[in-house]
């Protein structure tokens, strides 16, 4: 009952607000006409008294008279044909906005609103959140507001900052987590992933230092290993990012989820991968030890999943590995192409685009990751979660990302 005594006065406060300037339209009118004809009577009078203390000659006082009176019959001689028509032309204005407006919009909300919901204030939804993730980390936020020492409240916040796309956050999370908690291969591996992040894919020089930390914790440890080795490529050392990428190969277990991926950028820097799928596009190309549902995994980075148009077959591994650099980079372009044109025929493959855009970025066609972002975006647009993911392995790549959603 409370609610429908709200929307009863605020509709009413509504309609007051929109008549008010109608309603006052001719009384505003005529104070203005009044005020108008008063400031020349004013000025008649001041004109006697300056002609009687001969401060101008009769002559001026009559030409000075005349125009005042000029005006002031003007004023008056508006009045009575102006007053009748506010009242006349607002009519049905007014009868709009005191029926029709209330009418409509309880129409309008009885038919998409919810009139039976009962109220659910913060508080009460805090206490029951449910699957509300927005919810839930309002809860923690509250939470550790009130206890900011609480290092494993921040430890569980940070990943999930990083996976909402709040990377400033979860920078700060991670720091809070790593000061409180100590650091760890996982949290020091989030910090790095988070930095990056806000650098637009760049393995900057303060995230490359808190992945030598890591590899201190946990020298085996595959994640720090590939970014320190992709900070290299970004730095144009082609030779020790090969050597890095080839090291990490060797370690790696012959089905790594990260494997391929390592092999594209051996391949990239002018390396030959062996014993390994030779970047095929069609491959898991999850980043070295990613898993979604480990705190601090890269969400622009997709871990497994079902097979995907353009896999090569055993046949082909087999002959990859007989094949000549240039063969290799002409066989795996031919697979891109098959992956590209399925796509083209059934573009609802969200994986898919992820492969294509980034096997582009591999072989160094910018212009073709391009336009493969910009189709993957028109089938996952970027509102959604997949083509938010889209634009962060775009930026990633360094893939421009002006125009692609238009």
């Amino acid at each position: 009952m409370l609610f429908w005594i709200l929307v009863a006065a605020l509709t009413a406060a509504l309609a007051v607000i929109l008549l008010y300037p109608l309603l006052r339209g001719a009384k505003a009118a005529d104070n203005i006409r009044a005020g108008e004809a008063a400031v020349y009577r004013d000025q008649l009078r001041e004109l006697d008294r300056d002609l009687n203390g001969g401060l101008i000659t009769p002559e001026e006082a009559d030409y000075a008279r005349a125009e005042i009176g000029r005006r002031l019959i003007a004023v008056s001689a508006d009045e009575p044909a102006e007053t009748p028509k506010p009242a006349r032309h607002h009519r049905f204005t007014e009868a709009f906005v005191v029926l029709v407006l209330p009418v409509l919009g309880l129409c309008l909300y009885l038919t998409t609103g919810r009139p039976d919901l009962p109220s659910q204030p913060l508080e009460a939804r805090l206490e029951n959140p449910g699957n509300d993730v927005a919810v839930l980390i309002t809860k923690a936020e509250r939470h550790l507001a009130e206890k900011p020492d609480d290092g494993k409240g921040w430890d569980v916040l940070a990943p999930i900052y990083f996976r909402t796309m709040r990377v400033n956050d979860a920078q700060v999370a991670y720091r809070n987590a790593i000061r409180l908690l100590g650091p760890s291969p996982v949290r020091l591996d989030g910090l790095a992933e988070t930095l990056m992040a806000v650098s637009d894919g760049v393995v900057t020089e303060e995230a490359r230092q808190v992945l030598e930390q890591s590899l201190t914790l946990e020298p085996d440890n595959p994640r720090a290993r590939f970014y320190i080795a992709l900070s290299m490529e970004q730095a144009g050392r082609p030779d020790e990012a090969r050597q890095a990428f080839e090291a990490l190969a060797k370690q790696s277990p012959d089905d790594a989820p990260w494997l391929p991926l390592v092999n594209q950028h051996i391949a990239t820097n002018g390396g030959v991968p062996a014993g390994a799928n030779p970047a095929a596009p069609g491959a898991n190309p999850a980043t070295p030890g990613a898993n979604p549902a480990t705190p601090g995994a890269n969400p622009a980075t997709p871990g497994g999943g079902p097979a995907a148009p353009g896999n090569p077959t055993q046949q082909d591994v087999a002959a990859a590995e007989n094949m000549s650099a240039g063969d290799q980079q002409q066989m795996i372009r031919g697979m891109v192409e098959s992956l590209d044109a399925k796509l083209s025929e059934d573009p609802n493959n969200f994986e898919g685009w992820m492969r294509l855009v980034r096997s582009y970025a591999v072989l160094n066609d910018k212009d073709r990751a391009a336009g493969a972002l910009k189709r993957g975006l028109a089938a996952f647009p970027p509102p959604g979660e997949e083509g938010r993911q889209l634009l962060a392995l775009a930026r990633e790549l360094g893939i421009a990302t002006e125009g692609a959603t238009q």
